[in-house]
């Protein structure tokens, strides 16, 4: 057993101590930490769903007739009807043949892994991967090899060593530099290949798309080029849980051998209940993707113009690299006087020397709160003149 009190003090020594904050309102661009009323530009609730009237009424009449537990796992007596039918409805909305739901995002991705791979497989992932990508082969006991972030290059020469490829599994939109994988040419290695692709679109489904199916819409790939689809229900369409979406026959293999779908309780009816109202909500209401882009366009313009050299992204992701802790942290903290939050991100989730500010945006935000987060980032500038 590690020693714990020695490994919390060298974590604070290195400005890398986790610590939480205590949320005391709704989820929304205003809200309630610590006692304090600040304005969030760090939270993945890209649509403003999280604390929509209709998807809470949608949540609170199915608990009235439903309950507020499912009771057991889907394989005993959990099943509802109401999952069956988000499951119907995400499947179509990604233009699959099929779905499953999972309780996270982070079980998705170890269920499905774990039941593609094995011992004897190597699974290729991008070195920027998720954490439960890379979690999902270790458990799967594969050999995990990792690939140059976005390089064909890189993803080829690991795929041309002849050995036996269970899976290639990448991020959708990456979570902490806010690009596109390049999906074209990665479904191309792919195919060539005969190795299964998998997608993580996380921070993709409800934001990217006339639909907002994400990367695989605007990129127009059917399963055929990305037969293993995963999307979180957690962040633009604001409830929580988890898919995978894919053929008919990956989807009644997964409910065979996906450890983390078999043997853990299903999600509530009534979560499933207000889900089905955000997808109602994100597929028609395109206006909440068109502000989305009207709000990065804005801000990538009015903090380039103070100086900031943000990472190159065009998604509701908005990296600000500082490189240090420490000077991540004197950012963070300059605008958190100012009544801004935005968390310092810090290694190990992202690597060492670009410890960075993430800004994320909803469509929930103001004019009036972007005018505020440009004069505070100004003043920050000044006081800790760090770019």
């Amino acid at each position: 057993m590690p020693d714990l009190e020695k490994t919390l003090q060298d974590l604070q020594e290195q400005g890398l101590l986790r610590q939480r904050r205590l949320l005391e309102s709704a989820q929304g661009p205003e809200v309630t930490i610590d006692g304090r009323t600040m304005l969030a530009f760090c939270s993945n609730d890209y649509l403003g769903l999280a604390a929509h009237p209709a998807v809470t009424e949608a949540m609170t009449d199915a608990a009235a007739i439903h309950g507020v537990g499912a009771g057991a796992s889907h394989m005993v007596c959990g099943h509802h009807d109401l999952h069956h039918q988000l499951e119907q409805a995400l499947a179509a909305h990604t233009g699959r043949e099929a779905a499953l739901l999972f309780s996270t995002g982070y079980m998705a991705n170890l269920g499905v892994i774990s039941a593609l791979a094995g011992r004897n497989d190597v699974v290729l992932e991008d070195r920027l991967n998720h954490a439960s990508l890379i979690d999902g082969a270790r458990i799967a006991g594969a050999r995990l090899k990792r690939y140059a972030h976005a390089d064909h290059n890189s993803l080829e020469e690991a795929l041309n060593t002849g050995q036996r490829h269970a899976l290639v599994a990448t991020d959708g939109v990456f979570s902490m530099d806010g690009d596109l994988a390049p999906l074209d040419g990665i479904a191309a290695l792919c195919h060539d290949h005969g190795v299964p692709l998998m997608v993580d679109d996380a921070h993709g489904i409800g934001v990217l798309g006339q639909m907002g199916a994400g990367i695989t819409e605007i990129r127009q790939m059917s399963s055929k080029e990305v037969p293993i689809l995963v999307g979180t229900l957690g962040k633009a369409l604001g409830v929580s849980g988890a898919f995978v979406a894919g053929s008919r026959v990956l989807i009644d293999y997964l409910i065979q051998k996906a450890r983390t779908y078999i043997y853990t309780t299903a999600m509530p009816p009534a979560l499933a209940a207000a889900t089905l109202k955000s997808l109602n909500i994100c597929r028609d209401e395109y206006w909440r993707r068109e502000r989305l882009a009207k709000l990065v366009a804005w801000f990538r313009d009015e903090a380039g113009a103070l100086g900031y050299d943000l990472m190159p992204s065009w998604t509701p992701i908005q990296p600000l690299v500082t490189g240090s802790c420490e000077s991540a942290m004197a950012v963070s903290a300059a605008l958190a006087r100012r009544d801004i939050l935005v968390p310092a991100i810090r290694p190990p989730t992202v690597p060492e020397g670009s410890a960075r500010l993430r800004f994320t945006f909803s469509a929930s935000h103001t004019d009036e709160h972007m005018e505020q987060l440009l004069e505070a980032l100004a003043a920050a500038r000044s006081e800790t003149g760090i770019l």
